[in-house]
């Protein structure tokens, strides 16, 4: 299993509308062949942050299967508007 990382860092002016905003996005994570589970949480020391971890069944679930997909249009749509700047997006293998 691979365990997707993004870091979003949002507006400051619209920080307040993220929660919302992603509850209306997950369902295309969500419905994406291979997706496992996924966690966001709110940074503490930087509240623009958010944290997005998603677990994928393969790195190809993710990269070819979501990331080229008329979902993550759709996702992007809902979220881009928010971002400050583009997300950090990183992949992790199995745990140790």
């Amino acid at each position: 299993m691979i365990l997707e990382r993004a870091l979003f860092t949002i507006k400051p002016e619209l920080v307040g509308d993220f929660a919302a905003a992603f509850a209306q996005a997950r369902k295309h994570i969500e419905s994406a062949q291979g997706f496992r589970k996924l966690e966001m949480r709110h940074g503490l020391e930087s509240p623009q942050t958010f944290l997005l971890l998603v677990w994928w069944a393969t790195l190809d679930d993710h990269i070819k299967g979501f990331r080229d997909s008329d979902a993550f249009t759709q996702w992007r749509a809902i979220l881009g508007p928010l971002f400050a700047s583009p997300p950090a997006v990183e992949h992790y293998d199995a745990a140790l």
